[in-house]
């Protein structure tokens, strides 16, 4: 990983964030209680192909038998708060107040999305991520039933892929994404790769539309 301080060493706007993952670049802060942020941008760059993911068997007879409700652009502070919570999921987060007072103005300005999972009134899974162009960066996603996330997952995918998107950003890979058909890309190939998913526009919202993209690979 390699950190940057130019061209984006100003004041933080959600503009400045737009400008960054537009380059290729990505902000993180130390933890939770770090008031500063950094930007990174890896040698190697974890995505998910969309034409590629995997879903085992286990969950594609979860994802045809479970109760819960799939919801999107609900409820984004519930959603960050619980990715910014350390519990199961994580030991601790990289998430702090200014990464959740940016991303919640793009959240208001239709850039950042939320994909939840609710069982009843209880939110029990989810992720969120910015869109720009055709390509989704996923942030962070969280889980309080088994399997809510990888339930939160599969949705977005499918979502992309009725919309037309080209590039499902993961910033790294862990075994978690690979056992999804997460892989990692040389630097150069993931900027030629976002270079032309911000040359077209992807339809968040297709679904919504009666789209719907091809079937995921078992």
């Amino acid at each position: 990983m390699s950190r940057k301080s130019d061209p984006f060493a100003l004041d933080l706007t959600p503009e400045l964030i737009i400008r960054a993952y537009q380059a290729g670049i990505f902000p993180m802060a130390e933890d939770a209680g770090s008031p500063d942020l950094f930007w990174v941008s890896p040698q190697h760059r974890g995505i998910l192909p969309l034409e590629a993911f995997h879903v085992s068997r286990s969950l594609r007879k979860r994802l045809k038998h479970h109760n819960f409700s799939i919801l999107v652009d609900t409820d984004f502070e519930a959603t960050i708060e619980a990715c910014a919570t350390a519990g199961v999921d994580r030991e601790a987060t990289w998430i702090n107040g200014t990464i959740r007072r940016l991303y919640g103005q793009l959240f208001e300005r239709g850039v950042c999305h939320t994909v939840e999972v609710w069982d009843g009134n209880d939110l029990v899974g989810g992720l969120y991520g910015l869109s720009l162009g055709a390509a989704f960066f996923g942030e962070s996603m969280f889980h309080r039933r088994t399997d809510a996330s990888k339930i939160a997952l599969a949705h977005l995918v499918e979502r992309l892929r009725a919309g037309g998107y080209r590039l499902l950003d993961t910033q790294f890979v862990t075994d978690h994404l690979r056992s999804f058909g997460g892989i990692e890309i040389a630097r150069e190939d993931y900027e030629a790769r976002l270079a032309e998913a911000l040359a077209t526009e992807g339809d968040f919202f297709a679904l919504e539309h009666g789209r719907k993209g091809p079937p995921a690979t078992g």
